[in-house]
């Protein structure tokens, strides 16, 4: 057993190492729940993200399902006036002719 002046520097060197040796740990402690914050918040930010693509595709399939039906309708209605024309008739080169 150490007793006087020397036993009470070794108590204070023990009590300074566990002091760091705590430190040490609620600085890792520390920097793990910053990188796990940081971690959250970029998960959170890509899921933000990925919703907001999400509902611009479904705004694009829709538009384009949209203008597909607006060109159907638009075909038929040229189609209509073409074969309606005397201009786009088909006609018999040969028997005008004659």
């Amino acid at each position: 057993h150490l007793s006087g002046p020397l036993s009470s520097k070794v108590e204070r060197a023990r009590s300074t190492m566990m002091n760091a040796d705590m430190d040490a740990v609620e600085a890792e402690n520390q920097v793990e729940l910053e990188e796990k914050t940081r971690l959250i918040n970029q998960v959170l930010e890509l899921q933000h993200t990925l919703e907001d693509l999400s509902a611009r595709v479904d705004a694009v399939k829709e538009e384009n399902l949209k203008l597909k039906s607006e060109n159907q309708v638009l075909g038929q209605y040229i189609e209509n006036l073409m074969s309606a024309s005397s201009v786009f008739q088909t006609t018999d080169t040969k028997s005008k002719r004659k």
